[in-house]
């Protein structure tokens, strides 16, 4: 057997040393040249075969142990967000992008337990892959990965991811929580445009006004959570944007309306998706107006596998303890482009907890002044390497 947790306590300081590097160069999107090349040197230098530009810039490495067996994968998103950082630490970026949701921290901690199980293939019963992926904040890294084959050649059996931060705040420094079934909402985006004919606002007879159609609109889509929706069934309508107008006296031709929806169960996405519409097209034609509208469709539930979440408790057992594990009972809002993985092969996608209060100020994911607590970075890596080790064992 291997000593999983000694030899990744043994990383911790390689472990915070390729995330500060990380940190510094934080890229957006699809096109990640500097953040793949830094993960591509690191594998080469562990010796792994690796494969690069999969989903435009991702990185698929292999592990093979030298007893035959499955396939697991082991994902860790590496893109960052478009924010200015302010956070207080001496590794700040400084190029106008920032790891302000971890990423950086999930593909040091993969690349800790890419080193551990490389180094340890001799035991390994089955193929370990290595999923390093771009553009999760968009909701396009994983379609894209799925897309150019990384499921395939060699098959993938199921998936383990995980993500840190404080996205359940129960879950302390150090801590995980687990889910059984559905952990994360769907996410998607909405487009409304409400036409109307502009005219002068002394005047509002001689127009249609689309500023008052939108107020409509906007009170009306309020109702589809509210009074459509199983009062247990968590859902959300947000309206993020509303912009129209040029000036205070001119009644404009359009408002564009941007917002997000969210659910737990693909029917009743669906179905709000439906009801958006549905609604933006009775006001308008009942106040004389016109409507375009348009989704851009995320990624749906994060649903984890309930066998393979159970197996995986007891692997978190052994790493950090029966007392260090939460099981999460609501699940969150917030969307995660791992459901595409999950949606194709069993697996869990875990939360590790990653605000201290002890050591600082907690700032909420997306926030310009986020930070972790890096004392619990070996652990991340204990539990994925731990995990692909035992569910491989377990189901050789």
């Amino acid at each position: 057997m291997i000593d999983i947790v000694s030899e990744a306590k043994k990383l911790q300081p390689d472990i915070v040393c390729w995330r500060r590097y990380l940190h510094q160069i934080p890229e957006v999107g699809l096109e990640l040249p500097k953040t793949a090349a830094y993960v591509a040197e690191r594998l080469k230098e562990i010796g792994i075969e690796y494969k690069t530009g999969v989903g435009v810039s991702g990185i698929v490495g292999i592990i093979k142990g030298e007893k035959p067996g499955k396939v697991i994968g082991l994902r860790a998103d590496m893109d960052a967000l478009a924010i200015k950082e302010e956070a207080d630490i001496s590794f700040i970026a400084t190029n106008g992008n920032m790891h302000a949701c971890g990423h950086d921290t999930h593909t040091a901690m993969l690349l800790g337990a890419a080193k551990i199980l490389h180094e340890n293939r001799d035991k390994i019963h089955g193929t370990i892959k290595l999923i390093f992926q771009p553009d999760e904040e968009g909701s396009h890294g994983a379609k894209a990965m799925i897309k150019d084959g990384v499921l395939e050649n060699p098959k993938m059996d199921a998936v383990l991811g995980l993500h840190i931060g404080s996205i359940f705040k129960e879950t302390g420094p150090g801590q995980i929580s687990i889910s059984y079934g559905r952990a994360m909402a769907s996410f998607d985006k909405f487009n409304l445009k409400i036409k109307g004919h502009g005219c002068h606002g002394a005047m509002p007879n001689m127009g249609i006004d689309p500023v008052v159609m939108a107020g409509h609109v906007i009170i009306a889509l309020q109702t589809i959570v509210s009074r459509e929706m199983k009062p247990t069934h968590p859902a959300v309508v947000t309206i993020g944007k509303v912009h129209g107008g040029t000036a205070y006296n001119i009644i404009p031709d359009v408002v564009e309306i941007e917002g997000t929806f969210r659910a737990i169960d693909n029917e009743e996405r669906e179905m709000i998706a439906k009801r958006i519409e549905e609604i933006a097209q009775g006001v308008t034609k009942a106040m004389r107006g016109s409507y375009e509208y348009d989704i851009t469709w995320g990624a749906p539930p994060v649903v984890n596998d309930a066998e393979f979440t159970r197996e995986f408790y007891e692997t978190a057992k052994k790493v950090i303890g029966e007392e260090n594990i939460l099981e999460i009972t609501e699940p969150t809002m917030g969307g995660e482009d791992m459901a595409y993985y999950l949606s194709e092969v069993p697996g869990t996608f875990f939360f590790l907890g990653g605000a201290n209060p002890e050591k600082g100020p907690v700032y909420p994911h997306h926030n310009s002044k986020f930070i972790v607590d890096e004392d619990v970075f070996w652990k991340g890596t204990a539990l994925l390497a731990q995990g692909a080790f035992d569910w491989l064992e377990n189901n050789k």
